[in-house]
């Protein structure tokens, strides 16, 4: 079993492949195959902790931490990948290449839109004038598209980056513990999402900062309700 899984995944075709190139690819699997994921799963099913006493208890913020740390992260491990690779890139430019500066202007956007999301306001970031106006508060256009292309980006982005990493582990011929690992923690992500939706755990982000007060303005909008059965089984009042 260990001599298979140090083997390349193409037995007849050595797994040969240059320091830069290989820590290359090292760095961009972590990041866009198990850190990016992983940071996207605690922002849609972690804004309500497990024993928090929602919606009394409100605005915890351990999601937004292991989300915004996480991509920042990968960002990190993004940049330095690229920065190994650009030499063989300009030199040897493929498929795997093309995807994965895709990858990138994906991120970039995302970095971006990070800068347009808006002010915050309500009760704990109120405006400057002292009232509880805000982007987000209020539900505003900006906000809601914000939201919306933030939410489209990533997952294609995240989609996009699994199919770059199979394209390069085949191109570099990568060892079967490699794909193992990976698809081990694809599917095991993919199961643990079925079951989160199904018992509705994926809250927004503004009911887990303000509740499901009808006097907030932006509950008075269309947007997804919580699963108020889930959040009071989790949560007895």
């Amino acid at each position: 079993m260990l001599n298979w899984l140090l083997s390349p995944i193409n037995a007849d075709a050595p797994h040969l492949v240059e320091f830069a190139v290989a820590w290359h690819g090292r760095f961009m699997v972590l990041a866009w195959g198990i850190l990016s994921p992983m940071a996207v799963f605690f922002a849609r099913y972690f804004k309500v902790m497990p024993g928090q006493d929602w919606p009394r208890e409100l605005d915890n913020q351990t999601w937004w931490r292991a989300h915004w740390m996480g991509q920042m992260l990968v960002l990190g491990l993004s940049v330095t990948a690229l920065v190994l690779v650009l030499p063989v890139q300009f030199r040897d430019a493929s498929l795997h290449g093309i995807l994965g500066c895709g990858v990138l202007a994906g991120l970039t956007v995302q970095v971006l839109l990070g800068l347009f999301r808006g002010s915050k306001g309500g009760p704990t970031e109120p405006a400057k004038d002292g009232s509880l106006n805000g982007d987000h508060y209020d539900m505003t256009r900006r906000r809601r598209v914000f939201e919306a292309v933030h939410k489209s980006v990533g997952y294609g982005v995240l989609v996009l980056a699994a199919v770059t990493i199979i394209y390069g582990l085949l191109h570099a011929n990568a060892p079967n513990w490699m794909w193992v690992v990976l698809v081990l923690w694809w599917v095991t992500l993919g199961a643990l999402v079925v079951m989160m939706e199904r018992r509705g755990m994926a809250v927004t982000s503004y009911h887990a900062i303000w509740g499901d007060d009808p006097a907030h303005p932006g509950n008075a909008q269309p947007t997804a309700v919580p699963n108020k059965d889930h959040l009071d089984h989790l949560h007895p009042h």
